[in-house]
């Protein structure tokens, strides 16, 4: 986390400032974690999944690339989890479609 938060650090603009929504993840609020000055942290409110845009594409991959299906074996199951992540990789057009939010632009001064 320290690792993202570094490099979200270096895509601020000089002089503004980054909020980076993060859910309630033991390594989103731990006392390891190096804040970079600009950016602060705003924490979701507890049992919010619908906030947490990873959310919805977790469930378009299991609606489209992993719903009504039997497995016969582990190796079926990872097999079948990397082609639909690769699908999706293959697409980013379609994840930001599903991770976009209509309150989450940037501002402009």
């Amino acid at each position: 986390m320290n690792l993202h938060l570094q490099e979200i650090s270096k895509q601020v603009s000089e002089g503004a400032h980054a909020v980076v929504v993060a859910d309630r993840a033991g390594w989103h609020s731990s006392s390891a974690l190096d804040v970079p000055v600009n950016i602060s942290l705003l924490p979701q409110p507890a049992y919010s999944p619908e906030l947490n845009p990873v959310e919805n594409i977790w469930e378009y991959l299991k609606k489209n690339h992993l719903a009504i299906t039997v497995y016969d074996t582990y190796e079926s199951i990872l097999d079948r989890c990397q082609q639909a992540w690769n699908a999706l990789m293959a697409t980013p057009a379609r994840i930001a479609s599903i991770a976009s939010r209509d309150w989450a632009k940037p501002v402009t001064a």
